[in-house]
């Protein structure tokens, strides 16, 4: 069933108001946080480049471009990398708290690739190299490299010191439950050496009287259901849930509340009398934590995934530009009116984002907050509009919106904000619906070439398309994007429910 009117609206977890402390402390604390992992790998990947880098250098002052660069002198690069990498780690070279300080973080980076030299000395005076490698290359080469780590130790140290100040570093935590035992997690947390999470505050259904406003030094900002929207504002990582396993009513109501956020979510076991196998806890620090849920596609999944929206996606921009050309000439010839369309739809993390689209139905009956549902035969919709809404070529303009970094290639459909079935909106229909904004939405998505694309009439064909959307979630992996884009021109083959 369809209908015309206005969706019924209700009290949902995106409407609940956070009192003006809570507010202020997530805004402060709005910017993205920064991977530890990812950041540490980009180091390393930084070090790689410098030392290849000066290598290159040295190889074209020494030889004025006169010799090639032979395989001997690839050999003693890639055997530079792999020990500047080992001598580095075993330095404690790759950790965030030493990234802070200049002078340690060069000292150590720079005995490490001494090292790396006094091997090579090394290895010459036992073996017979025979003239293999220029000795005037490797003394450039050295001091190259050097000069290169103190330059890029030196940025890093600036970066870091002011993502720190931020608040980017590390992962930002929310406390869920108060009283005695979130203290003493919060005491346990900031003893411990390491540490990177910064705890912003606590939540708590209870009052006063049982869980006291301030919990060691942190005020309590509000209740659960607020904590949905505090987590989307501040951008939360980590989410500790302090109540004992023994609660477990207690423990599963709030688990099905805050699951919808994309972030870890982890049960404190440090004051819990339940013990359990030592591979079923995961370790914040040296506390001992159970993984209740897991944030998706983070770390360098994150960076692989968006590197491979950036490529496909504008390989696919340029290949289709003169299908979209003509699509746009077509539009303007057809009727009068802009050639694209702007709708309001919700993004990851249930943030309201503009979809661009080509105009597919009359500008005098736009409708862009999606009040009435588009039906069979809807007098709305253009000539050309029914044949690119078939063929979902109205669409391609939210390649744009993946090169903006709103949209993936893959991933679940973006609805738009008022989307609804007989005057009840979705996310009121599907129990957990806004878990499916756990991850960027997608131009197309394992819902759609499973045959879950086109009019949404029925309550059933909605929650068929969550499932959809919610098993991708669970079972990302780039070969599972790769997959679903070759198979999504097969799907649009079937258009049977797009009108």
């Amino acid at each position: 069933m369809t209908d015309t009117g206005e969706p019924q609206q209700r009290d949902t977890p995106r409407q609940a108001r956070l009192n003006d402390q809570a507010r202020e402390i997530a805004e402060r604390f709005r910017q993205a946080s920064i991977s530890q992992v990812v950041l540490v790998g980009g180091v390393r990947l930084v070090d790689v480049a410098t030392i290849v880098a000066a290598a290159l250098i040295a190889h074209l002052i020494t030889f004025h471009g006169e010799q090639s660069f032979g395989w001997t002198y690839m050999v003693a690069v890639g055997s530079a990398v792999a020990l500047a990498l080992i001598f580095a780690q075993a330095a404690d070279a790759y950790h965030v708290v030493a990234f802070r300080a200049f002078g340690s973080q060069f000292g150590r980076m720079l005995g490490s690739w001494t090292l790396v030299f006094a091997g090579f000395a090394v290895a010459g005076s036992f073996l017979d190299f025979g003239g293999a490698v220029d000795r005037r290359w490797i003394g450039l080469w050295f001091v190259l490299g050097a000069g290169g780590f103190v330059a890029s130790r030196a940025v890093l140290a600036v970066l870091v010191r002011r993502w720190t100040a931020d608040g980017r570093i590390g992962r930002k935590a929310v406390i869920v439950g108060g009283g005695e035992p979130a203290a003493d997690l919060i005491r346990a947390l900031e003893s411990t050496p390491g540490n990177d999470v910064h705890i912003c505050g606590v939540f708590d259904d209870r009052s006063n009287d049982r869980s006291p406003a301030v919990v060691a030094g942190y005020p309590k900002l509000g209740t659960i259901a607020e904590l949905v929207e505090f987590g989307r504002l501040a951008r939360i990582d980590l989410l500790i849930v302090t109540i004992p396993v023994s609660a477990a009513g207690r423990v599963r109501e709030i688990l099905k509340t805050l699951w919808v956020l994309p972030v870890d979510i982890r049960l404190s076991a440090h004051t819990d009398k339940l013990r359990f196998r030592p591979r079923a806890y995961s370790y914040v620090g040296s506390i001992p934590m159970v993984e209740l849920a897991e944030k998706p596609i983070a770390n360098w999944d994150f960076v692989v995934k968006r590197a491979f929206d950036l490529i496909v996606g504008t390989v696919a921009l340029v290949a289709l530009s003169p299908l979209m050309i003509a699509t746009a000439i077509a539009i303007k010839l057809d009727t009068p009116g802009p050639v694209f369309f702007r709708q309001k739809r919700y993004g990851f993390n249930n943030e309201v984002i503009d979809v661009f689209k080509f105009r597919s139905m009359r500008h005098d009956m736009a409708d862009p907050d999606a009040k009435v549902v588009v039906t069979k035969g809807d007098p709305r919709v253009t000539r050309v509009g029914r044949i690119i809404r078939k063929s979902s070529i109205d669409e391609l303009p939210q390649l744009f919106n993946v090169l903006k970094g709103e949209l993936s290639l893959v991933g679940p459909r973006p609805h738009a904000v008022n989307a609804h079935t007989s005057q009840t909106l979705w996310n009121d229909v599907v129990d957990g619906y806004f878990a499916r904004h756990k991850v960027k939405p997608g131009v197309t998505g394992w819902a759609q070439i499973n045959g879950w694309r086109g009019e949404v009439d029925t309550n059933d064909k909605l929650k068929r398309r969550v499932d959809h959307d919610l098993y991708y979630i669970e079972n990302w992996s780039i070969l599972f994007d790769i997959l679903i884009l070759l198979k999504t021109p097969f799907a649009l083959t079937k258009s049977e429910n797009a009108y």
